[in-house]
């Protein structure tokens, strides 16, 4: 909100929460009853168009938040460069509302407003009006409003909630108090309101002025420059006629210039240009893209975490990953992006964080989960993955960490399969199974005498095991399987520590992947459950048992633009697989962590700690 929140600075339909669509309600139930007596050949078109036009206009919307996103994390062409944090996300997440906004002014407009029903598609005259008005009048009274807005009453207890950003992001540009949004629209309304009085409204009309209204407010706010400057040398009064993101993104930094809507004409006229704008404007066309020194590889796990990574629903994945049922019945939009995804045959830059001058960023693997497990793609995932090492190496990267199933000993033998290709790379391989175990280790309470290993053995489960008998813990596992594949791990003096059977019980259960609800039932009351995978097993809640998350930590305060979950994990929260990358870079180590190797635990656990990594103690 605002530093002194004003008069009807609330949306009036904020206590709906994920409800509040059901304002719009009453006008479908009004189109459905028109169409049901009077015919679809009866029905005012204009009208029936407005709610499927708010439809396209959010899928506008999220497209550019998508794009901005996608871009940003390269930092290619970046006009600010700094992050976003989460309470940046959290003020944004109702971007949505000004759509329901519109489509209740629009509605009413349609139905009550003279000259407002029964549109044609086109005329020609009313578009060149309604070019003119907004111009002239709306362009003006923007700029005086704005002004307005600047002083310190107004500031204060409405427009400073929209300054609060100082990084923008396409939707930071309909994040406003409701009064000054709904000025916002009523000031809008004058062009079509005109038209409607004037009899030359159209339907193509409105709805073209509606795009652009949207295209520009979000261009404006996008933070990256994107006009080639070739357009102004071409049609030089264009620079008067329509701004540029570095443009308006000196707004947000200084405050007190670029106050225009979309034309800096009245910037010009009133002296209120930022000297800096043209500087700014070429300066960020010239940026390249930013170095990087550790990459993290990651991929989608499931066909909804299209939605949940950085690039896809903003306030979705800024929370832990969980199903949600309105995702679950876009099945069709998942399974094209996927297919999107795989075609297009590249890793893609999902996100980008920086920590003491280090630069990190994640790339995804455009595959899903149940691709690791089909033989006949092992081949494609591990080219991809081996492209992206290079690439990262190309790049300069010091460190490239194998996040998920990336470094599966199925797959590629968690990772050796590339340093066997290519022997000389620069940049150090890093499969975190040192500090994934280390994080296992101090999950389990001290005093603990006996735990118990059930799902499937990983590296990562071998080295706690190992760990544990070397520290007098007996581990206990029921399949004679998974105790022959432990036992060449465990130090010869410590093999009397690993002990099978089916029957003993445990206070500690170390599980994996693959773990049935059959054998979770053995659990006695009070069990503590401790995953040592990668993803998360198959978990049964138990009011009597604990269960604890994937080998994770939380971040520090120096890491920044961290505004999204790494799958299902709290709020600046880490993967330990992904954290050993960073830290590795961090101290400047020049070795491998992949194949059999594993590095000392303890010091890495002890580096980690010491640049600000904190045990997650959230269960």
């Amino acid at each position: 909100m605002a530093t002194n929140p004003g008069i009807l600075s609330e949306w009036p339909w904020k206590r709906l929460g994920s409800f509040k669509y059901l304002v719009l309600a009453p006008w479908v139930v009004h189109g459905c009853h028109l169409a049901a007596t009077k015919g679809w050949r009866e029905l005012d078109l204009g009208y029936v168009a407005i709610l499927p036009s708010m439809l396209l206009r959010a899928l506008h919307n999220q497209a550019w938040i998508t794009t901005s996103r996608l871009h940003n994390a390269s930092g290619k062409r970046q006009i600010i460069d700094r992050g976003i944090e989460f309470d940046q996300v959290d003020r944004e997440r109702n971007w949505d509302d000004q759509i329901i906004l519109s489509a209740i002014l629009l509605l009413l407009g349609a139905v009550y407003m003279p000259g407002g029903q029964h549109l044609p598609l086109w005329r020609t005259d009313g578009a060149v009006l309604l070019v003119l008005l907004h111009a002239s009048p709306v362009e003006f009274l923007y700029y005086w409003f704005h002004r307005a807005l600047h002083h310190h009453f107004l500031y204060t207890r409405y427009h400073s909630h929209h300054h609060a950003s100082i990084v923008t992001e396409p939707i930071t540009s309909v994040i406003h108090p409701f009064a000054e949004l709904l000025a916002y629209q009523l000031l809008f309304s004058i062009p079509m309101i005109t038209c409607a009085l004037t009899g030359t409204a159209s339907i193509i009309t409105f709805e073209i002025y509606v795009i652009y209204i949207d295209f520009m407010n979000n261009m404006g706010h996008c933070n990256f420059e994107l006009v080639p400057n070739w357009l102004f040398k071409w049609i030089p009064p264009l620079k008067y006629l329509m701004y540029t993101p570095s443009f308006h993104s000196l707004h947000h930094t200084q405050f007190r210039t670029n106050y225009s809507l979309f034309m800096p004409f009245y910037d010009y006229i009133y002296n209120s240009m930022d000297k800096l704008s043209d500087v700014l404007y070429e300066n960020s066309l010239k940026d390249k893209e930013k170095e990087v020194d550790v990459v993290h590889l990651t991929y989608l796990t499931s066909l909804q975490s299209i939605y949940h990574i950085r690039t896809g629903f903003a306030h979705y994945a800024s929370n832990p990953y969980t199903s949600m049922w309105h995702l679950r019945i876009m099945w069709p939009v998942s399974w094209l992006s996927m297919v999107l995804a795989w075609a297009y045959g590249s890793w893609f830059t999902v996100e980008s964080n920086v920590m003491k001058k280090l630069r990190m960023q994640s790339w995804a693997i455009p595959r899903c989960s149940f691709h690791y497990g089909l033989n006949k793609e092992k081949e494609a995932i591990n080219d991809l993955i081996e492209k992206a090492i290079y690439e990262a190496d190309k790049k300069g990267a010091k460190v490239v960490s194998l996040g998920l199933l990336n470094q599966a000993h199925s797959l590629n033998g968690s990772g050796e399969l590339y340093l066997q290709k290519y022997p000389k790379f620069g940049v150090r391989l890093v499969d975190g199974t040192s500090l994934a175990a280390a994080v296992v280790i101090k999950s389990i309470p001290q005093g603990t005498n006996q735990v118990i290993i059930a799902g499937k053995i990983s590296k990562v489960a071998r080295t706690v095991a190992s760990a544990l008998c070397k520290n007098n813990v007996q581990v206990i596992v029921a399949n004679k399987q998974d105790y022959d594949i432990m036992k060449p791990y465990i130090l010869e003096n410590a093999t009397r520590n690993l002990l099978l059977s089916t029957t003993a019980t445990a206070e500690v259960w170390l599980i994996g992947e693959g773990l049935d609800v059959a054998e979770q039932s053995r659990a006695q009351k009070g069990t503590r459950f401790i995953p040592y995978s990668q993803l998360l097993p198959k978990m049964v809640p138990k009011d009597c048992c604990t269960y604890l998350t994937t080998p994770a930590m939380g971040v520090p305060k120096s890491m920044q633009n961290v505004h999204s979950c790494e799958n299902w994990l709290p709020r600046r929260v880490m993967s330990a697989w992904r954290i050993a990358g960073i830290v590795h870079a961090l101290e400047g180590w020049n070795e491998d962590e992949c194949g059999d190797t594993v590095m000392d635990m303890e010091k890495v656990w002890s580096a980690a700690i010491m640049h600000g990594f904190r045990p997650v103690a959230k269960v």
